[in-house]
């Protein structure tokens, strides 16, 4: 559903409205109720993309996918290594 903008002529009050394409424009004006409200010809709103497939990232190669993965694992491993090392010094430094 678009948003709308409006204006009164009689108050030159300006406001925004959501609602269908099926919908008629408005005529009372929220604010001084009167009947003289008109639609304004806009520019147009942007797109409100939701969901996946919109990012770049979502359309990465599998070769790409591939290196992120081994690049992941080989820093898990190193990481692994290091907290295993670290606990060998502590044991070796209680004896």
């Amino acid at each position: 559903m678009p948003t709308y903008d409006y204006r009164c002529n009689a108050c030159n009050h300006e406001f925004e409205l959501f609602h269908s394409i099926k919908d008629k424009p408005i005529k009372k004006c929220p604010k001084c109720k009167k009947l003289t409200v008109e639609r304004l010809i806009g520019a147009g709103s942007t797109i409100i993309f939701k969901g996946s497939g919109f990012y770049q990232t979502d359309y990465r190669s599998d070769e790409y996918k591939a290196r992120v993965k081994a690049e992941t694992s080989s820093t898990e491993n190193k990481d692994k290594k290091s907290k295993k090392e670290k606990k060998e010094k502590k044991t070796d430094v209680k004896d």
